[in-house]
């Protein structure tokens, strides 16, 4: 619930821009993207890295795997967000 409601305050009237990997879509019709702010910050790593989300890989989608887990380590030695 922490992260929906972080998400919601931090996109409201913002811009975003959609990276696509090798599959714009799951089997259930869901967009995977990776998200860019206007200002350049990577929204997925960013959620990684403070806690708000976990890694979730959707193979052949793998292209920044090695940055989530780097952003995953960091934030469970810091203990940010999900990991206290």
């Amino acid at each position: 619930m922490e992260s929906k409601k972080f998400l919601t305050n931090y996109l409201t009237g913002k811009k975003v821009k959609l990276e696509y990997d090798v599959q714009k879509t799951d089997k259930y019709g869901r967009t995977l993207a990776y998200v860019y702010m206007e200002n350049g910050i990577f929204l997925n790593e960013y959620l990684v890295k403070e806690g708000y989300a976990q890694i979730a890989t959707y193979p052949p989608n793998v292209k920044y795997v090695e940055v989530f887990r780097k952003a995953q380590k960091l934030a469970r030695e810091k203990s940010k967000g999900l990991w206290k």
